[in-house]
């Protein structure tokens, strides 16, 4: 059974948040949930600008996790399918994104992968799933509290490179409910806070828990929403969703 290992004092904080962090675990699906090898989702993806709405797109996003990753890699592949045409779309490789429409293929801007990097590595999905086995993590319980009317038990998980995601989970469901991480802007030197929140789980395959509602704030604007009507795990991938469309343009 997928878990993180408890240190010999069961009294210490970081032990408390070891078995928050695997209680967690095994309400996502145990086994099922880290041996999950696709997941297709589809609804509708909201994107904000200092909380106007700059974008709103039906998407259907389908996602693999690599049985084998290379140094500096993602541990995920991705395709976002944007448009009720579906004829745009987002594909992120392990190493670089490209933007894809009918004229061609054009890799993101820097600004975007690392973005999309960041979001990704910092994921409470992807650390419980991906990242779990990494040397060197920290857990740290920093307390309980009521929370929009939620018992909550909250953990800090600390990487090897001193970064930090807090995490909210529920204290009856085991799940997380909201997590937050900061990071500095290489260019001005500016902290940025990132919160997202998590809801309405439902069983996506195998016992798999996943939400169907994500919502995400940066200094405390609204930057994003996700609402899924349709999301299975273990799903079938068309072939070729996950590359670059054979002889497509590579535009600059």
């Amino acid at each position: 059974m997928a878990s993180i290992s408890l240190l010999a004092n069961p009294a210490s904080s970081e032990d408390q948040a070891k078995q928050i962090v695997n209680e967690a675990l095994q309400a996502l699906g145990g086994d099922h949930f880290v041996n999950m090898h696709t997941r297709v989702s589809s609804g509708r993806l909201y994107s904000f600008f200092r909380d106007q709405l700059s974008g709103a797109e039906v998407a259907h996003i389908y996602t693999q996790y690599p049985m084998t990753v290379e140094k500096g890699s993602l541990g995920i592949i991705e395709r976002q399918v944007l448009g009720k045409k579906q004829d745009y779309s987002y594909l992120f490789l392990g190493t670089a994104g490209w933007d894809i429409t009918f004229r061609g293929a054009r890799q993101v801007e820097e600004e975007t992968w690392h973005r999309y990097r960041r979001t990704t590595e910092n994921d409470i999905f992807y650390i419980l799933k991906v990242r779990k086995d990494e040397p060197g993590w920290i857990y740290d319980f920093v307390g309980s509290q009521v929370f929009l009317s939620r018992h909550v038990d909250i953990v800090d998980l600390n990487d090897s490179q001193s970064r930090t995601v807090r995490v909210y989970f529920d204290h009856n469901t085991k799940l997380p409910v909201r997590q937050e991480f900061s990071w500095l802007d290489p260019t001005t030197k500016s902290r940025n806070d990132e919160i997202t929140d998590f809801d309405k789980y439902r069983d996506i395959g195998g016992g798999v828990m996943w939400p169907y509602t994500i919502e995400r704030t940066r200094n405390g604007y609204k930057a994003f929403q996700l609402f899924a009507d349709s999301v299975q795990a273990d799903a079938v991938i068309p072939p070729k969703m996950l590359e670059l469309p054979a002889g497509a343009k590579i535009l600059r």
